[in-house]
């Protein structure tokens, strides 16, 4: 028999399933309880890796794994799974200390791996002109530097950063009068 009824995904959320029903143990939501439960195979499986100064969670699929990491988007993410040869479906635990080294190496070198320039989040870097893949610490310290380059250039973008006013060209005759988004310019001379 075929019956639709209200299912809780493996994500979480409830969503409306088909679901075959026999004469087996059913558990909540119309659900089997070997539905319900996902089952690692390998022995060896991680919960959290430790990857680019970042903890990526184990249990999701590889490509949304990385993602995790700062400066690596979906996009990316997936391209390296592929120059990789990393299986898509594969769980970011079971990925073997090879397959690990091999994804740090192309996120750190992509030009090298043949990833196309316009992918990257860094084209011709302002102090040394070269096309890079920013992600963790360093995306962090090449905003801080250009930030700083703005202020000490006194480009108006430099400026409004320094006086912690809105930056893109917002409105601010009538908006933000509170101190909400005002203290993320830093802490206030009094």
């Amino acid at each position: 028999w075929l019956k639709l009824v209200w299912a809780r995904v493996a994500s979480g959320r409830c969503r409306w399933a088909v679901s075959i029903s026999s004469g087996d143990q059913e558990g909540r939501c119309g659900r089997s309880a070997a539905a319900m439960s996902i089952q690692f195979q390998s022995q060896n499986f991680q919960h959290i890796l430790r990857m680019c100064n970042t903890n990526v969670d184990g249990r999701q699929k590889v490509m949304y794994a990385l993602t995790a990491i700062r400066g690596i988007g979906r996009r990316i993410s997936n391209i390296v799974c592929k120059k990789c040869d990393i299986d898509m479906n594969k769980r970011a635990g079971e990925l073997t200390t090879d397959e690990v080294n091999k994804i740090v190496a192309v996120i750190s070198n992509p030009l090298q791996f043949k990833i196309p320039a316009w992918m990257l989040n860094r084209q011709r870097d302002v102090k040394d002109g070269k096309t890079s893949q920013k992600y963790a610490n360093f995306l962090d310290q090449a905003l801080r530097d250009d930030l700083e380059r703005m202020k000490r250039v006194r480009l108006h973008r430099g400026l409004r950063h320094y006086w912690g006013i809105r930056v893109r060209g917002q409105h601010t005759k009538t908006t933000g009068r509170h101190r909400a988004f005002a203290d993320a310019g830093g802490p206030r001379k009094k």
